[in-house]
């Protein structure tokens, strides 16, 4: 079976067992702020686990992209390496939703367990003695019990050497730390030889980290939620939660002893060795290198696709770090030295074809941005093999070591990108190693650092009023009466909150870039309130943020939202409406959304466009909105659409955006703008008032970004404008023609700096002719060493090169103090270079007599500081770099 076969296998086979297919949620994780990715199966329907949303479908089935390769779940370091480890892969799950309201509906063990059983025994014909199945042996300290009904399930399908015991680690499956959990049951397939089985018995090996030995099920029963304290209450309704690893599965029905070697894998791999003229199979390094870049296009395209760029920092940073390391491997190992990862974007976006589409819609786009990304990164590979070299010529010249210091190589692994395995292969090439101890500190620091900035302790849920479901009702009312289901205090960064879920809410929460809404629980009487200080989704739950609890929190409340920062904010997002069709109207359709923020104060637009738009085509642009304002177009919203009929009208979706069966319809003029949208709006388009775009910029690679204001804030914007207009004029004595009154000043303001560069020259031929004659011979070195009374960095600089070109063996240190701001020059000639000099180095220990710090090349370099007291004593210093015999 190819790969394509034995997913439609899994689908179809749970689609006969009653399961609604559903598709895969983006890679991406929004509104969840306990995860950057999804990566696990069952993160789409956290929602549904916790009880906060309503089940739709009592049994589903699906193949969801995942991605492991931070926080807890980091296999990143093994992918490439083994044979199994992925960062991007597919997890095929069938799944039970208990309901309480529908217990017909769902299932639990005994159905999970047959139809496991009946699928990859009798649709995959993988054979019976190859299989192991584990249960929970149960856990004493936890007070839980064996799952002696998993046991007596399998008994009825496997041999009893074939079923074995599983401690909490490997069978019992928790969300987190709190949540729902409970005991899981594994299915373990044994591809060894036989003369392989014949030496050591596969039970042995379950659970053992064998290549070949290996899990490709897991049936997780959930049964428990887990409270703050540690202890376990049932859940009121049973779940099913299970996970299959696809390229697994894929590797076992292949018969393949490596999932690399499987049709998931080997289009990609034969092309790259096809371009980098290697055979795979013939050498460990360039087959671990051929499968990281295999893998990490898969997790680099998808992640892109699914809305998240590469950048400096969450998410973005993660994938461009896994983007930098398959880089560093086809560079280092395969010998690209060009943009070529890129390249495996369009195979890639064949073969996921009819199963995850969005990377086919969108294959020009990813390809540029990784395109990009690598060019970006090949600048950046060279520096930092510069840097190395700087650093193990400095560690040499002043400790006489060849031990690269800790600091520097976590440097390069934390701005260059450099794993410390290379750094280390680097230093052993030229004979030396690396201070691990130094590196392994500053990594340990670097993530106490992140622990710190991120670690929120949240409380268990007080439950105060019963109800199914919150219901936000912000579209039609900014005030309601409603009552508290249920709070939790937090406390993040030293500070502690509560977070409360009204049963009715006017308040939005932040999504879609608009940020959430912020107001007023007063109680009944309306003499005392809180604050509501933000409103954020979790798991498609409404959270309120305040800072005090109220007195009585079962009495009735008035829900206020603050209506005119709504009404600012409202503005500013259907004016993101209007600017995004009117960039496709100038742009052209290629245009797509890539990020957005909405406030009260101003709007930001990311989208999809590979050049600087220009001032013509901003203008145009800022035209098409306004007249769109003036036009006061009524507001059009249809709610409860289905997904595909909306599709089929030709509304804009955007990438990365996970839909439901039923969307929300946001028309402004049929023939204008019409987008899928769960945001807050105005009533029709005059509302706005006015749209100006205030600036243009590049955010990442093919994307731009532009930032507007509307209303009141556009409003103050031109008042602004005018009044500085008006102070322009009075600078230039009332004159009518501002352009040629500047223009002049500017011309003047030429004239006269050709005037002083006339002059400097001739300072600096003077001042040349004048120093040469005063050169210090001192063995084999010619010393300069001199404060220069110039008031130019630029003709200090010239000045330096002059003498080089004039004087052998130069060491040339000059100090100068330029506006009250002390300086330090070091040029050193060619020659005094191969014999070791470093001016960088020596301008950096001159540097602190100063206060200051600089760097540059070995031959020049430059440092600036803030105590001007200090430059005799650099001047004193210098002598003491020249080596006395």
């Amino acid at each position: 079976m190819t790969a394509k076969e034995i997913r439609q296998a899994f689908l179809s086979f749970f689609e006969s067992k009653q399961h609604h297919v559903v598709p895969s949620a983006p890679i991406v994780v929004k509104n969840d702020p306990t995860l950057m990715f999804t990566n696990a199966g069952m993160n789409q329907f956290k929602d549904l686990f916790l009880g906060e949303a309503a089940i739709k479908y009592s049994r589903v089935a699906d193949t969801q992209r995942c991605l492991r390769v931070s926080g807890k779940h980091n296999d990143l370091e093994e992918v490439g390496i083994d044979t199994y480890h992925h960062t991007m892969f597919e997890m095929l799950g069938n799944w039970s939703f208990g309901d309480p309201a529908r217990p017909a509906g769902g299932y639990f063990k005994k159905e999970a367990i047959a139809w496991s059983w009946e699928l990859l025994t009798e649709v995959y014909k993988i054979p019976k003695d190859k299989l192991y199945v584990t249960y929970f042996e149960g856990d004493e300290k936890e007070g839980l019990e064996k799952d002696q009904e998993a046991y007596d399930l399998w008994k009825q399908y496997v041999d009893e050497s074939h079923i074995l015991p599983g401690n909490k680690k490997d069978n019992f499956w928790e969300m987190g730390d709190t949540g729902p959990c409970g005991p899981c049951s594994e299915i373990h397939v044994d591809c060894r030889t036989d003369e392989e089985k014949a030496l050591i018995d596969g039970a042995t090996l379950v659970n053992a980290d064998h290549p070949q030995v290996i899990e490709i099920w897991n049936n997780v029963f959930m049964q428990f939620n887990r409270l703050k304290n540690g202890s376990l209450q049932s859940l009121p309704a049973k779940h099913v939660d299970t996970g299959m690893g696809f390229e697994r599965l894929v590797r076992v029905l292949q018969e393949k002893t490596s999932n690399y070697d499987t049709d998931v894998f080997q289009p990609m791999i034969q092309f790259i060795a096809e371009k980098s003229g290697i055979k795979y199979g013939t050498d460990e390094k360039t087959d671990i290198a051929m499968r990281v870049m295999a893998d990490h296009i898969r997790a680099i395209s998808f992640v892109i696709a699914d809305g998240q760029l590469p950048s400096n920092n969450k998410a973005g940073y993660v994938i461009r770090r896994i983007l930098r390391r398959a880089v560093r491997y086809a560079y280092t190992f395969l010998d690209f030295k060009e943009p070529f990862l890129n390249q495996l974007v369009p195979l890639l976006a064949e073969q996921f074809k009819a199963v995850f589409d969005e990377l086919i819609s969108q294959q020009d786009f990813v390809q540029k941005v990784v395109l990009e990304e690598e060019v970006s990164f090949l600048k950046t590979l060279e520096q930092g093999i510069n840097y190395f070299e700087r650093q193990m010529l400095a560690s040499k010249m002043w400790a006489d070591s060849s031990v690269l210091e800790g600091g520097s190589a976590f440097f390069l692994q934390d701005t260059y990108g450099f794993p410390i395995d290379l750094t280390n292969l680097m230093a052993m090439e030229k004979g030396g190693s690396v201070d691990m101890a130094g590196f392994n500190i500053a990594l340990e620091e670097q993530k106490n650092r992140s622990r710190a900035a991120t670690t929120i302790d949240t409380g268990d849920w007080v439950v105060v009023n019963t109800d199914e479901q919150s219901e936000f009702v912000g579209y039609d009312d900014l005030e309601i009466e409603t009552e508290i289901l249920k709070y939790r205090k937090v406390k993040a960064k030293g500070k502690e909150q509560y977070q409360i879920v009204l049963r009715q809410t006017p308040f939005y929460a932040e999504s879609g870039g608009q940020v959430g809404d912020t107001g007023r629980l007063e109680d009944h009487s309306r003499q005392f309130w809180v604050d509501v200080t933000d409103t954020k989704k979790e798991n498609g739950l409404t959270v309120h943020f305040t800072d005090i609890l109220p007195d009585n929190l079962e009495g009735k409340f008035w829900a206020v939202v603050d209506e005119d920062k709504r009404i600012l904010t409202e503005d500013n997002h259907s004016a993101t409406h209007l600017l995004h069709a009117a960039l496709k109207q100038v742009l052209g359709r290629h245009v797509n959304q890539k990020g957005s923020l909405v406030n009260a104060d101003y709007l930001r637009f990311d989208f999809s466009h590979f050049a600087k738009v220009t001032e013509e085509e901003l203008a145009q642009i800022e035209v098409i909105v306004n007249q769109k304002i003036r036009q006061n177009i009524k507001l059009k919203e249809q709610r409860n659409v289905p997904y595909q009929d909306a599709i089929e009208s030709g509304v804009t979706a955007l990438f990365g955006e996970k839909y439901g069966d039923f969307v929300r319809m946001i028309t402004f003029d049929d023939h204008f703008s019409k987008e899928l949208c769960g945001g807050t709006h105005v009533k029709a388009t005059g509302q706005i008032g006015s749209f100006k775009i205030i600036s243009e910029s590049a955010v990442a690679a093919g994307v731009r970004r532009i930032e507007a204001i509307t209303a009141d804030k556009a409003e103050q914007f031109f008042l602004d404008q005018r009044k500085e207009l008006g102070h322009l004029k009075a600078l230039l004595n009332g004159s009518k023609d501002l352009s040629a009154a500047v223009q002049a000043l500017l011309d003047e303001n030429a004239k006269l700096k050709k005037e002083i560069e006339k002059s400097t020259i001739e300072r600096v031929n003077t001042l040349k002719h004048e120093i040469v004659h005063h050169v210090r011979g001192i063995n084999g070195v010619n010393l300069i060493a001199k404060h220069i009374d110039l008031q130019s960095a630029e003709a200090v600089k010239n000045l330096a090169f002059s003498l080089k070109d004039m004087v052998d063996n130069l060491f040339l240190v000059f100090t100068t103090e330029i506006d009250g701001k002390p300086g330090i020059t070091v040029m050193i000639s060619n020659d005094l270079v191969k014999k070791g000099f470093n001016a960088s180095n020596i301008v950096r220990e001159l540097g602190k007599e100063i206060q200051g710090g600089g760097g540059g090349q070995p031959f020049y370099a430059t440092a600036g500081g803030k105590n001007p007291a200090g430059l005799n004593v650099v001047l004193e210093k210098a002598e003491g770099f020249i080596p006395q015999h």
